[in-house]
């Protein structure tokens, strides 16, 4: 059953920005979190709302995948999933931790298998460290869905391999192999368009227009 919109109540805000905010909350069942789009600013809901959507699709894609937020409610307006205990990345780092690598690596070949891409797993705030020591992910806003026999998305996981390989060689460097190595010097042409053009509009839009301060993740995520 999901959470109840109406007995919930804020345990902790996690994050506002202009597409939302985020909050701990805590009803009957325990603790979930929410993104709340309702005091979204009148010319950013619909992109607010696609993001949220976009989201949405993706966790309903993860169903049942470990170590990933489950979709608990979306009504078009609050985004609710399950919380998961633990840490960002740039908060716990996982330093000389081989096997916390070796199960992202295997983490991610669930969700590739499942037809999704994260796209946004170079910001280490999107890797979490749980309690336990495991690697969770989070924030899938961005996600693509697709076939993952598909030439698209398979570039789109090498990708996200790449990310993962590069806090890898940030936090284990002595265990990175020679064809990760390889991974890594090899650069493909979505990256170098996206270098090109998406990112310089990505800048002007998040850091002049939004005012956010976004240095690849270094900031608090649920």
């Amino acid at each position: 059953m999901p959470p109840s919109s109406e007995a919930a109540i804020e345990v902790q805000a996690l994050k506002a920005d202009s597409f939302g905010r985020i909050a701990l909350m805590r009803d009957g069942r325990g603790l979930f979190v929410r993104r709340d789009l309702r005091h979204v600013p009148l010319w950013l809901r619909m992109p607010a709302w696609w993001l949220a959507r976009r989201e949405a699709l993706a966790l309903q894609q993860v169903d049942g995948l470990p170590d990933m937020p489950q979709l608990l409610r979306w009504d078009g307006r609050r985004l609710d999933r399950s919380y998961m205990a633990g840490a960002a990345m740039y908060q716990r780092p996982p330093h000389g931790d081989l096997a916390y690598f070796r199960r992202a690596r295997r983490l991610l070949q669930q969700l590739h298998r499942r037809g999704l891409a994260h796209n946004d797993l170079a910001k280490e705030a999107n890797w979490l460290v749980l309690e336990d020591g495991r690697p969770g992910i989070i924030d899938f806003q961005l996600a693509t869905r697709g076939s993952p026999r598909s030439r698209w998305m398979r570039l789109l996981a090498r990708e996200d391999l790449r990310h993962l390989l590069k806090h890898k060689r940030t936090y284990c460097p002595q265990a990175l192999t020679p064809v990760e190595r390889r991974v890594l010097k090899r650069h493909s042409w979505l990256r170098e368009a996206w270098f090109a053009t998406g990112k310089p509009v990505y800048r002007f839009v998040t850091r002049r227009l939004l005012k956010w301060e976004d240095n690849e993740g270094q900031g608090p995520k649920p």
